[in-house]
């Protein structure tokens, strides 16, 4: 059973949503049975409001969340491990910003935000490590992919948690992502906008998002890019600019232009790997072919006023490349023409 009674907001990644499609998603062991019967007792509230199982939940809303009883595991499976104290300890090391209202995380390539299938360990499961002596958790108001790196918002605060989750879903955020991409768009800087829309991937994969520019049922994604640098037209250092925040866009998009993220199987396949003996300089190719897409800059309004702007370093495996193909320095924000970028 849960510790106890708590409030999680709604996220943008959420999206509109059933409210029992909600729980399925995030509480996948609670039988739809037991849910009706803590909706008809008034345990699970939207906004302090009684709820049903059909209502429509938006992102920011607030909803209560009882103590829910485990659902009953057959005989022989073996339980979810509790968190482990060693990687409690390396998620607050990952802390890179902290005050009243907000936690900052400098999320690791590779650890997923929250649980699924074969998921045992994610950020989800170690927010009780980031309690820094406060009432509550912390509570997730967007997430990354498993294998980006880089800055994870997290509000302290049920009011908080609204606050940020409000501003996403107004587009008052600034995410600045830095990648590798194999081989060099046609054009310097552009505008990408096509649809995204699930399509299911060969026959015992799970599939996942696709670009459709023609799908009626995709849902609009626009990203915007820029090239810092690049090596020929081997690969190139781009800046990227999602003003959408689709389930992975910015891998999706980059494919779609004939770049690739370096290391992107999934969307590129083999073009998003390096050809000729490149990747064997690195380590026998083992940095090449990790995912190279790091959430590089947040900047979002405060609760308290002014805005609150972080900047996560580069993954290990992501400085070896830039050492390899020569990239260097930093660089100012590429989009700062594009004050509220549509």
């Amino acid at each position: 059973m849960s510790g106890g009674v708590d409030t999680v907001t709604v996220t943008t990644e959420d999206g509109a949503i059933r409210l029992d499609r909600w729980f399925k998603r995030h509480y996948p062991g609670l039988a739809h049975g037991r849910l009706e019967k803590l909706l008809r007792t008034g345990q699970v509230r939207i906004d302090g409001r009684k709820a049903r199982a059909g209502d429509r939940i938006e992102p920011g809303q607030a909803i209560r969340v009882p103590p829910i009883a485990e659902t009953p595991r057959p005989a022989g499976e073996a339980r979810s491990p509790r968190a482990r104290p060693r990687d409690e300890a390396a998620l607050r090391d990952a802390v890179i910003y902290r005050d009243d209202w907000a936690i900052v995380l400098d999320k690791p390539a590779g650890l997923a935000v929250q649980g699924g299938t074969n998921t045992e360990r994610h950020v989800d499961a170690l927010l009780d490590g980031l309690r820094f002596d406060a009432a509550d958790r912390p509570r997730l108001v967007h997430r990354l992919d498993k294998d980006t790196s880089g800055v994870l918002l997290l509000a302290r605060t049920a009011a908080a948690a609204a606050f940020f989750t409000r501003a996403f879903r107004d587009k008052t955020t600034r995410k600045i992502y830095w990648a590798i991409v194999v081989g060099l768009p046609e054009a310097r800087q552009g505008r990408i906008e096509l649809a995204l829309g699930k399509t299911p991937g060969p026959k015992g994969s799970r599939g996942g998002e696709r670009v459709r520019p023609d799908a009626e049922d995709g849902k609009k994604a626009v990203t915007y890019y820029q090239v810092i640098d690049h090596a020929g037209n081997r690969a190139s250092w781009l800046a990227l600019l999602p003003v959408t925040g689709r389930t992975h866009q910015l891998r999706a998009h980059c494919a779609a232009i004939g770049t690739p993220i370096l290391g992107d199987g999934k969307y590129g396949g083999a073009a998003a790997h390096l050809a000729g003996g490149a990747a064997a300089h690195l380590a026998g190719g083992a940095a090449a072919h990790r995912l190279h897409l790091h959430a590089r800059t947040l900047a979002i309004p405060h609760p308290t006023g002014g805005t609150l702007q972080v900047t996560a370093p580069l993954p290990a495996h992501m400085r070896q490349m830039w050492e390899f193909f020569g990239f260097a320095g930093d660089t100012p924000d590429p989009f700062a023409e594009l004050e509220r970028p549509e």
